[in-house]
């Protein structure tokens, strides 16, 4: 919050209060309009089953539709955007194709059909169908297909110290559950898997919440960094 957004209410306030809670709350206002402090704790576990360094180097990795759990349905476009920004940003040297342009290429081969089927069927057994897979990979450019699944995500807020009606600190927190899974477009395998968990929280004078794409950017950051 700037500075000279708050202080009318600062001056109202002194104005208001007794003589000596003056120093105080001058010095909890120039607490509570310094850096806002950040503590994250994640829990990232990964699996490296078949995934190597020179693989994705050479082949590159494409994303396809993530999934989400019922009411979260908004957010697979931009954690799909998010996640291959990050992972371009991190791996220079890697080729990403992002949802969009994956989406475009199976629109143009004609696939969008046997696409939506593919996953109506990985919504019943957890498999995508190797030959549409396959199909998937080849008009994208890539051989993996990153798909990640949205298990979890909330926001919320709680007063830390407010005075005289004034709430001065707030903590803004966040929590996401993420699920990332590679497959071998050209033989239909899982070839690496990684879930984090994280809380995000910040101790803030201002009204801003721990937005979506910070913790995805986060957990995004963690992931790829795992990867081979």
């Amino acid at each position: 919050m700037a500075k000279e957004k708050v202080l009318p209410q600062v001056k109202s306030t002194l104005n208001n209060c007794p003589g000596w809670a003056v120093p105080i709350l001058l010095v909890l206002f120039a607490l509570s309009t310094g850096c806002a402090r950040n503590e994250i704790h994640a829990s990232v576990q990964f699996e490296n089953i078949a995934l190597s360094a020179e693989g994705l180097s050479a082949f590159g990795i494409g994303f396809i539709t993530p999934s989400t759990v019922t009411g979260r349905e908004q957010d697979i476009q931009s954690l799909a955007f998010i996640f291959a920004r990050v992972a371009q940003s991190q791996r220079p040297n890697m080729r990403v194709v992002s949802l969009p342009e994956t989406l475009s290429a199976i629109n143009r081969a004609g696939l969008a059909d046997e696409y939506k089927q593919m996953y109506i069927d990985y919504s019943d057994t957890g498999i995508f169908n190797q030959s549409s897979l396959s199909k998937v990979g080849e008009v994208s450019g890539v051989r993996y297909l990153a798909q990640l699944k949205l298990s979890g995500f909330t926001q919320g807020s709680r007063g830390r110290f407010g005075l005289l009606g004034w709430r001065m600190i707030q903590t803004k927190e966040a929590n996401i559950r993420l699920f990332l899974q590679i497959w071998d477009s050209q033989n239909g395998a899982i070839v690496w898997e990684g879930t984090e968990e994280l809380n995000y929280a910040s101790d803030t004078s201002t009204e801003k919440p721990v937005t979506f794409q910070v913790v995805v950017e986060e957990v995004a950051r963690n992931l790829v960094d795992k990867l081979p």
